[in-house]
């Protein structure tokens, strides 16, 4: 896939799925990741905070092995190097990691970057710096931060999805019982972390929230 091919799967109805082993209850992020992309999912986000770097590496070569094979996004969360390397399809950064400019300037143009958001301001900034899409949230409560951010709500991702001409991922809390919520407003990518990889069937739990994605797709939600 070129980059415009890309961002389509982000633009479209889809499922962006995060790793985070803290919450894997006892499974490996391979074996989750695996399990994720065998359900159907496009996109696929590594972001592990506190393994060592060479660890680190040597999963996200893994990872990228199988998103590969599975025709499906990688995108590495904070590290440009490591996108770099492993030939990841973007990065994902946060409001107080490197400048878009810089991500842009080391990365080059056939690399997505993603900005994570809170406020209409910063999502103003990130058009304004060229960020290919942006995460909004979190929309709900959710505590895969150490320290995370106060839920923002629903009305600044209403206004986004009728005012930004980029990709809008919602993001932050979000699960199968508040999904339709978010879906109602016209969200299509939305992403999850614990209501999938915390799941004690991640392939069953998957494809539920595909099922529902695929419902709106087809413009109307099938139970």
């Amino acid at each position: 896939m070129n980059k415009k091919e890309k961002l389509e799967l982000l633009k479209d109805f889809n499922l962006y799925c995060l790793t985070c082993e803290e919450y894997s209850i006892g499974r490996k992020n391979i074996d989750v990741v695996r399990e994720i992309l065998e359900a159907g999912v496009k996109i696929i986000q590594y972001r592990e905070k506190k393994k060592p770097m060479r660890e680190k590496y040597h999963e996200v070569v893994k990872i990228r092995d199988l998103t590969a094979k599975y025709n499906a996004l990688l995108i590495v969360n904070d590290h440009l190097d490591l996108t770099k390397i492993v030939e990841a399809d973007g990065v994902h950064i946060g409001q107080e990691d490197y400048p878009i400019e810089v991500a842009k300037e080391f990365l080059g143009e056939n690399f997505i970057i993603g900005l994570t958001t809170h406020t209409k301001e910063q999502v103003m900034e990130a058009l304004r710096k060229g960020a290919d899409y942006i995460g909004l949230g979190p929309i709900f409560p959710s505590y895969t931060k150490e320290k995370p951010h106060p839920p923002i709500g629903i009305e600044i991702l209403d206004w986004a999805i009728k005012n930004i001409s980029i990709p809008v991922v919602a993001i932050g809390g979000i699960k199968e019982s508040n999904i339709h919520e978010i879906l109602n407003l016209g969200a299509k990518c939305i992403a999850m972390v614990t209501e999938i990889v915390s799941s004690p069937n991640i392939y069953e739990k998957t494809r539920k929230i595909i099922h529902i994605l695929e419902g709106y797709k087809n413009g109307k939600y099938i139970a």
